[in-house]
């Protein structure tokens, strides 16, 4: 979900507080009075972030009574609805409790917590694993606890904010490249001091485009000049690869990747993330990364969730080559329909619109029609780039994934988008 520009209007009156140097108002709350944007497009009825849904099963969500097509959810392999997790977790969490209430670092960890590490090191293809309460903080332990003073992390400019945050929150320096542009980054690295510690951290597959990495030319420049190489493979886990096992599998790289990042949020159908790695990394990070060490650990019936989903899918193939037959399908029938998709190469597929308020309405549109997207504005593209973010399960049947084409069809030459 992401945010979109924002304007001003004159700031509404100030209000009395009992702080007499604020000079009858609080400073830092002006700009919160000031934003109207979010609530002026609620008035128009084409807000469209925050949306409740009231029940879900499986492709088909609930929203204010209506039935809608879900074309917006990461669940790839369509295992929220699993009966071996639901299962799983419902087992775990009369067993454990609801919570861990503490960390991992103190009395938060679970025997689960360790199976699901070495399940997840054996499946990935690497010797240890950490498991984090959520993907994003996964991210910010991996960065802000590996990258210190005087070392320097080298980040996409598309990468998750996920990245972008740990690179800040860690005490190195930041170099960004332009999007796939390996070129530039390549000539960045060569200004920088090899004797000096150096990570290349990307996506492996962007979330907004759903384009892959190029990762045999990360990996050729990553060893030329000394650095270490992260992916995150929040959107790669269970799609690419023979296996599902996400980029490095892929690529047949598996070995020469230093670390894979994910979550659990995506095809694994619950919460939390992990990073894996060598041992020796996973240990430092155990005992120098403020996400892990100070958050509670994430819950066992998640937990037990994601090793049931994790079994799923090794277990049943089938469902990876369902979300391609559906990935194929959608973005052979919005081409066919004279829409830009980009260079999407995944079950991620971006339709570009143009403005905010275009998107929105187009959006509005869907909506209504029946077909849940996620519009994609400022500051995570550009405003010129604005799009509709749809997404595959392996759970889709044919005929929504054919309702969504004939709406996207009616919609576009409705609004114009479509000659």
């Amino acid at each position: 979900m992401t945010a979109f520009a924002t304007r001003s209007t004159p700031a509404a009156p100030t209000r009395d507080t009992d702080t007499a140097d604020t000079g009858g108002s609080i400073a830092l709350f002006r700009k919160c009075d000031r934003y109207t944007t979010a609530r002026d497009y609620q008035a128009s009825g084409l807000y469209p972030y925050f949306r409740a849904i009231r029940e879900c099963e499986d492709t088909v969500v609930t929203i204010d009574g209506e039935s809608k097509v879900m074309m917006g959810s990461n669940n790839y392999l369509g295992l929220t609805h699993h009966p071996a997790v639901l299962d799983a977790a419902a087992a775990a969490l009369r067993k454990y409790g609801s919570g861990c209430t503490g960390s991992r670092f103190l009395n938060g960890t679970l025997d689960l917590h360790e199976r699901l590490e070495a399940e997840l090191a054996e499946f990935l293809g690497k010797p240890s694993c950490l498991v984090f309460s959520t993907g994003y903080q996964a991210n910010l332990g991996l960065l802000s606890g590996l990258v210190g003073r005087g070392e320097t992390v080298f980040l996409d400019k598309l990468n998750h904010a996920s990245l972008v945050d740990g690179a800040r929150l860690s005490f190195g320096d930041v170099v960004r490249y332009n999007h796939g542009d390996l070129d530039a980054l390549e000539r960045k690295l060569a200004q920088h001091e090899r004797r000096k510690g150096a990570m290349i951290v990307v996506d492996g597959v962007f979330s907004m485009e759903g384009d892959i990495c190029d990762l045999p030319r990360l990996v050729e420049l990553a060893q030329r000049f000394g650095a270490a190489l992260a992916v995150d493979d929040a959107h790669s886990i269970g799609v690419l690869g023979h296996n599902g096992a996400g980029t490095a599998e892929h690529f047949g790289l598996t070995a020469a990747t230093d670390l894979i990042v994910g979550t659990f949020s995506k095809s694994l159908a619950s919460i939390g993330g992990f990073v894996a790695g060598e041992e020796s990394v996973l240990h430092y990070l155990k005992h120098h990364c403020r996400p892990l060490i100070f958050t509670a650990a994430l819950p066992a019936a998640n937990t037990a969730g994601v090793l049931a989903a994790l079994q799923v899918l090794r277990g049943e193939p089938q469902r990876r080559a369902a979300l391609w037959a559906n990935t194929r399908r959608l973005q052979e029938g919005l081409r066919g329909l004279g829409y830009d998709i980009g260079p999407t190469q995944t079950p991620i597929v971006p339709v570009l619109v143009g403005s905010i308020a275009d998107t929105f309405l187009f959006w509005r549109k869907l909506f209504d029609a029946g077909v849940f997207t996620n519009p994609v504005v400022p500051p995570a593209v550009a405003p010129a780039q604005c799009r509709l973010r749809a997404s595959l399960m392996a759970t889709h049947t044919a005929e929504q994934i054919d309702v969504a084409l004939e709406a996207f069809a009616a919609i576009g030459r409705e609004l114009g988008v479509l000659s």
